[in-house]
C-alpha cells in the first residue's frame, strides 16, 4: 500500500513540473533572467509550494503519518557552511541547466541526449560530495 501512496505521490508531482512548466530550461532561464526577458511566472510555482508546505508544517505539528514513520523534523535555522555550499551548487547548476533534480528526472523523457549528461553529472557531484566534505572538514581541523 505504501508503495502505491508514493506512486501515486510521485506521478501528482511529475505532473505538477509538467503543467508548471518546471521541466523547461527556458521557463527557468528565463525567470533568472532580470535584466532581459524576465519571466515572472515562476513566482507563483514557487508560492504554490511554500504555502501549502507551510500549512503542512502546521497541521502535522505533534501528529503522526498514517502510513507508519514519522514526519521529518523542522529543518535547522541556523546558516551554516554546508547551508551556503549547497545553495550555490544548487544556484549554479539551476542557473547554467534551467533544471533541478526534480525536473530533470521527469524531463529525461524528452530531454535528449543533454538531459542524460545532466543527470549523470547530477549523480557523479552527489557520489563526490560526502568525499569533498570530509576533505573540507579535515582541513578546518587542521587549519
Amino acid at each position: 500500500m505504501r508503495g502505491l501512496f508514493a506512486f501515486i505521490a510521485g506521478g501528482l508531482f511529475g505532473a505538477g513540473l509538467l503543467v508548471s512548466g518546471m521541466t523547461d530550461s527556458r521557463k527557468v532561464q528565463g525567470w533568472l533572467d532580470i535584466f532581459g526577458d524576465w519571466d515572472p511566472t515562476l513566482a507563483f510555482v514557487m508560492g504554490g509550494a511554500m504555502l501549502p508546505m507551510a500549512i503542512a508544517w502546521r497541521i502535522t505539528r505533534g501528529r503522526n503519518p498514517a502510513l507508519g514513520g514519522l514526519f521529518p523534523p523542522k529543518p535547522d535555522q541556523r546558516v551554516g557552511r554546508n547551508l551556503v555550499l549547497g545553495s550555490i551548487l544548487f544556484g549554479a547548476g539551476w542557473g547554467l541547466v534551467g533544471l533541478c533534480p526534480g525536473p530533470s528526472v521527469a524531463s529525461l523523457s524528452y530531454g535528449g541526449i543533454g538531459g542524460v549528461v545532466f543527470i549523470l553529472s547530477m549523480f557523479g557531484g552527489m557520489w563526490a560530495a560526502p568525499l569533498v566534505r570530509s576533505r573540507l572538514d579535515a582541513a578546518l581541523v587542521t587549519a
